[in-house]
């Protein structure tokens, strides 16, 4: 039986100022349907020393976590294991882990970090955290049962202190970033939405001058939420129908991206094909209607944008105040992917279209086939289930 609800994950870094490196690391590990690993380590100081620390913390942390392996041996394995400063002569890494099982449990650990917040329907859920001495560190734990669009926000100190020496005497400080982030709260947004916002006014605080690593991960549990795109008829005529049943046939979201694909849409469904005349976006061509399709665009150059997005999404995220609130069909099918989806369906067609043939067009099929698949990657390392069907 397929689950209704499904565990999201988002984070966002912005480096020290004046470093390549991030000295934050986060890990997302699925060792099986069932569970959910997320781990974010800061490094001591910044750098590339914080970097390797902060990677090794993380990255074991999240096997040993996944091999069921107890708090008090995953702690003393990294003990032993991180490489020690000969400057300052201490190997240090704080880090939060927060391990969800069968979408019910969540069991969450910190050492050193701010201390993760639980939202519950937009407010902050009072937690008992119990402290354990684990070789001589003060390891936090609570242990909550997740109820749906529960949300759970860790971060680096690099979010508690923003602001220090610039916008704030002091930082902002814990009770802030709750009240920050239950007035920011809404279940439609993302986990990386939300990590995106709360980084984003961290960095604001640093006057874009971050003076630490800061980081912020959000896990949600939030409902299955499917979205199908069509781009280009089937190679085989007789596939047309097919293509389309199948298409019609998942419930959710559809997107059609083409002009010829729109009209065989529309032909299929008896409907008109409205065209808008409106450029919201001077780059990205206007959309279309069809009734019974939620969103009608143009083809590759409308992709293209996208899978821009999308690329920018696993970096910065920088474009995200950009395509979050737009109204160009690029704009809409990156929400649509990006925000709403957790399935996306791609229903690719590999007819050629004798108008992209000509040598001065560099539009043909193989450009629009390289296009999907790498949206495809990009999405599935948001976390999306992808599934792409070729006709």
């Amino acid at each position: 039986m397929i689950e209704r609800y499904v565990v999201e994950i988002g984070s966002l870094s912005k480096n020290h100022v004046g470093e390549e490196l991030c000295g934050d690391n986060v890990q997302v590990l699925k060792p099986d349907e069932k569970t959910n690993i997320l781990v974010l380590a800061d490094g001591l100081g910044s750098g590339v020393k914080a970097n390797i620390l902060s990677t090794l913390t993380s990255e074991m942390l999240a096997t040993l976590m996944s091999n069921n392996l107890p708090i008090e041996e995953c702690v003393q394995t990294i003990i032993m294991t991180l490489p020690v400063c000969k400057v300052r002569g201490v190997a240090y890494s704080t880090f939060s882990i927060v391990k969800v099982s069968d979408n019910k449990v969540a069991e969450i650990y910190n050492y050193d970090n701010p201390t993760p917040i639980i939202l519950r329907e937009g407010k902050v859920l009072p937690v008992w955290w119990e402290t354990r001495l684990i070789e001589n560190k003060k390891i936090s734990k609570a242990k909550i049962d997740i109820r749906p669009y529960d949300t759970i926000i860790i971060m680096s100190d690099g979010v508690l202190h923003a602001g220090i020496g610039e916008t704030l005497n002091f930082g902002w400080g814990e009770e802030e970033i709750k009240n920050f982030v239950s007035t920011l709260y809404d279940k439609s947004y993302s986990s990386k939405a939300l990590a995106t916002m709360l980084v984003s006014h961290c960095d604001d605080l640093y006057a874009h001058k971050p003076g630490d690593d800061t980081t912020c991960a959000v896990l949600r549990l939030r409902e299955r939420k499917q979205v199908s795109l069509m781009i280009g008829p089937a190679s085989n005529k007789d596939d047309d129908e097919t293509m389309l049943s199948l298409f019609f046939a998942k419930e959710g979201i559809h997107i059609v991206s083409g002009g010829t694909t729109s009209s065989i849409v529309a032909r299929y469904l008896n409907k008109p094909l409205d065209y808008a005349l409106d450029y919201l976006d001077k780059e990205i061509p206007p959309i279309a209607k069809i009734e019974g399709v939620d969103l009608v665009t143009e083809g590759v150059v409308t992709i293209n944008k996208v899978l821009e997005y999308a690329r920018d999404v696993l970096n910065g995220n920088e474009k995200y105040f950009y395509w979050s609130f737009r109204e160009d069909g690029a704009s809409r099918i990156a929400r649509y992917l990006f925000e709403d989806a957790t399935d996306i369906d791609f229903y690719v067609g590999c007819a050629i279209n004798p108008a992209h043939q000509a040598e001065s067009m560099h539009i043909n099929i193989k450009i629009k086939m390289q296009l999907i698949e790498e949206l495809a990657k990009c999405l599935e390392k948001m976390g999306k289930r992808i599934k792409v069907s070729y006709f």
